[in-house]
C-alpha cells in the first residue's frame, strides 16, 4: 500500500494475536510489511527475529504484563525491586536488538495491587514513587539509548480487561505527563493513547499540543469499544494526525484496536485513515 511517508505506522501485535488466535508473528509481519507499516510492537525478544526478516522494527517493546510492572507498578515501593529489575532486563534486551523503546506503567492504586480492599495509595504518594523509580531507570535507559514510555490508561470502561483498567492509578493524562516532566530525562516519555485520553479527558487536539513536549509514542483505537477506526466511532483521526505532523512528531503511531470484523480490512482502514 503506497503511503505518504509522514506517519511511521506500527501494528500492535496483541490485538491480532488475542489468546493466540487470528495472526501469528509471521503472518502479522507479512501483513504489516505489505501495508507499509514499519513496526510491530508490544511484543518481546521471541518475536523480534521474525520481524527483522521482514525489515520491521519493534517500536515499543512489551514489558512483563500482566503482573509487574503493570498492576504491580512504579507507584508502589513494595514492588520497586521487581519492577526495576524487570524493566532493566528489557531495556538491556532492547538495546542489544536495536529496539528503541519499552513500555512502562504507574501500576494500580491499591496497596496490594490485586486486592481492592487493601487500601489506596494517594495520588501524591503514587507520583512520588513513580518519579523515584523512573529516576533509577533513567540513567540505564540513557546509557543504552532506549526510551521508557509511561502509559496513561482509562479506568472508566470495565466491560473488558483490554478496553479499560479500573484501579489503574495513571488515568489522568496531566498526572502522567507531570510525572514524566519531573523525571526530566529525554529517555523517559509519555505514551499518548488517543482512545484512553478520549475516555478520561477528551479535548484531544489541545491535550496533544499541551503534552507534545513529553510525548514519545502514540496509540490509536476507535471509541467506544476500542474498535476499528471507522464511521461507527467518535474520534476524528485525520485532523489529529495532521496536528501531529504539524507539531513535528517523528515517532511511531501504533494501531491498537480490537478487531470486530475482518482484521485485515480493519487494519488497512486504520492505516489509510491515519496516513495524512
Amino acid at each position: 500500500m503506497a503511503l505518504k511517508g509522514n506517519i511511521n505506522h506500527s501494528v500492535v501485535f496483541w490485538c491480532f494475536n488475542i489468546a493466540g488466535e487470528l495472526w501469528d508473528i509471521e503472518k502479522t509481519s507479512l501483513i504489516a510489511k505489505n501495508l507499509g507499516a514499519k513496526s510491530i510492537e508490544i511484543c518481546g525478544p521471541d518475536e523480534w527475529p521474525t520481524m527483522k526478516k521482514y525489515g520491521l522494527t519493534c517500536a515499543l517493546a512489551a514489558n512483563g504484563m500482566p503482573g509487574a510492572p503493570f498492576m504491580k507498578g512504579l507507584n508502589n515501593l513494595d514492588y520497586h525491586e521487581e519492577v526495576i529489575a524487570t524493566t532493566t532486563k528489557r531495556i538491556e534486551e532492547c538495546a542489544a536488538a536495536g529496539v528503541p523503546a519499552v513500555i512502562a506503567f504507574t501500576g494500580y492504586k491499591w496497596r496490594n495491587a490485586e486486592d481492592p480492599n487493601s487500601g489506596e495509595i494517594s495520588l501524591q504518594e503514587g507520583a512520588e514513587n513513580c518519579v523515584a523509580g523512573l529516576k533509577k531507570l533513567a540513567p540505564i535507559a540513557e546509557k543504552l539509548g532506549v526510551t521508557i514510555c509511561l502509559e496513561h490508561l482509562n479506568t472508566r470502561d470495565g466491560s473488558h480487561p483490554m478496553k479499560g483498567h479500573p484501579g489503574y492509578q495513571g488515568d489522568d493524562i496531566d498526572y502522567v505527563a507531570n510525572i514524566v516532566r519531573r523525571v526530566g530525562s529525554p529517555r523517559v516519555r509519555l505514551l499518548f493513547d488517543f482512545y484512553h485520553v478520549q475516555i478520561m479527558n477528551g479535548d484531544l487536539m489541545r491535550r496533544l499540543e499541551e503534552n507534545m513536549d513529553v510525548i514519545g509514542h502514540i496509540h490509536t483505537a476507535g471509541n467506544p469499544g476500542r474498535c476499528e477506526l471507522d464511521e461507527n466511532q467518535e474520534i476524528n483521526y485525520p485532523p489529529l494526525l495532521r496536528k501531529l505532523v504539524e507539531l513535528g512528531y517523528k515517532g511511531y503511531v501504533g494501531h491498537e484496536f480490537i478487531p470486530t470484523r475482518d482484521p485485515l480490512a480493519g487494519l488497512t482502514q486504520a492505516i489509510h485513515v491515519c496516513d495524512v
